[in-house]
């Protein structure tokens, strides 16, 4: 991973869009500071695509959408995205699964939650999980004391021996049935919503995350970031981002934001 200040300035102009994870990335100590929003402000006034990559829920990224200064939002880890259009004032909501298959999904995700917290010490469901659709959100560190590297490997086999998907945030252990993640779904929204070839775009396109769940996004983007916390994963990561900067967590953010900005000026 190479320092931002080696981002060339030529590649920065190009950018036509920010893609950004939420926890860790944007917020700091699980709160988002009025100079990580007041970027999200700034980038979207410059005109350029913003659009949070996230493993938080359906009714977050409700929210979200509505309410954020966005694009667009692809939520619990690829599952769906939401694009709120304000001026017909109606929200547009794509799933990577129907609803019949979310259901059926739902009840063994309920069935591998039970399991789980009665074979792993030290785990709980996430305090967000009412308002999730597709995935299983287990809590290793966010409102609990941070358990085990042991218990989170215990989970992730856990996930993956019933057939789930499984992915690590910073906070969360997400499993899920189905082999979509944070690239497909994202590579969707471009294709439907704004017309673009997200392969085509890859270089024109920014992502900045901090996690193993990144992973996919940090492969396929050439300009990929990390905020400066994502050392702390990086012996078990994927893929690493290109660049990293010297600020964690939302001051990172908020550290590449003005980077793109400042190219365009």
């Amino acid at each position: 991973m190479k320092p931002l200040s080696t981002f060339p300035s030529a590649d920065r102009r190009k950018a036509i869009g920010l893609l950004c994870d939420i926890d860790d990335t944007l917020t700091t100590d699980g709160r988002l500071t009025a100079d990580a929003y007041g970027a999200l402000e700034r980038l979207h006034r410059a005109g350029l695509l913003v659009v949070p990559i996230t493993g938080r829920p359906a009714g977050w990224c409700d929210h979200i959408a509505r309410m954020w200064p966005v694009d667009a939002v692809v939520g619990e880890n690829g599952a769906f995205y939401f694009r709120y259009d304000g001026s017909a004032k109606r929200m547009r909501r794509r799933y990577a699964k129907p609803a019949a298959e979310r259901a059926a999904d739902r009840r063994r995700l309920d069935e591998l939650a039970e399991r789980i917290l009665a074979t792993v010490d030290g785990v709980a469901i996430a305090a967000d999980q009412p308002y999730r659709i597709a995935d299983l959100a287990i809590d290793y560190c966010e409102d609990v004391a941070p358990a085990t590297a042991e218990a989170v490997e215990r989970v992730l086999a856990a996930m993956t021996d019933a057939g789930a998907s499984a992915k690590v945030s910073s906070i969360h252990v997400n499993g899920w049935f189905g082999d979509y993640d944070k690239l497909a779904m994202t590579r969707q929204l471009f294709a439907e919503c704004h017309g673009l070839d997200l392969d085509a775009e890859a270089t024109r396109l920014v992502f900045i995350g901090d996690s193993p769940n990144d992973g996919p996004m940090f492969a396929h983007f050439p300009n990929a970031v990390g905020v400066a916390n994502v050392r702390d994963f990086a012996a078990t990561m994927e893929a690493l981002p290109t660049y990293v900067t010297q600020a964690a967590a939302g001051a990172g953010f908020v550290e590449l934001a003005d980077a793109l900005l400042a190219a365009r000026q």
